[in-house]
């Protein structure tokens, strides 16, 4: 079983900055890979980023690439997402998930996920 909290989310203005964070709990965020994946209401829920377990390999949404760095301490259990250069496109409540243990590539699939964050709201203003 695996937990997950994210935190970071609030308001920000166009061209700010904004860093999340998932804290997991369990034995298996290691061997894990992550994602962070956003919603908005009467949507479906997008990719955004994606890391290995090993943190080897990493994929971004054609939409953030750029602006976007996903990244993991494995001794901290936590996976983070610096966004830059925010967009008020980008307001959503934004999910971290843990895949199936195992996965070792950055997975953008949102089914090879496991488990799943409470989310966090992220608001740009423009």
């Amino acid at each position: 079983q695996v937990q997950l909290v994210e935190s970071g989310g609030g308001l920000v203005q166009a061209g700010g900055s904004l860093r999340l964070s998932c804290a997991a709990s369990g034995r298996t965020f290691s061997t894990s890979a992550m994602g962070w994946f956003r919603q908005t209401p009467g949507k479906e829920r997008d990719f955004v980023a994606a890391i290995s377990w090993s943190g080897g390999n990493i994929d971004y949404a054609d939409s953030v690439k750029g602006r976007f760095t996903i990244s993991r301490d494995n001794a901290k259990n936590t996976v983070y997402l610096q966004m830059n250069s925010l967009k008020p496109e980008d307001t959503a409540v934004y999910y971290c998930a843990a895949s199936y243990s195992g996965i070792d590539y950055a997975v953008r699939d949102r089914y090879a996920y496991r488990y799943w964050g409470q989310g966090t709201q992220v608001t740009v203003s423009s």
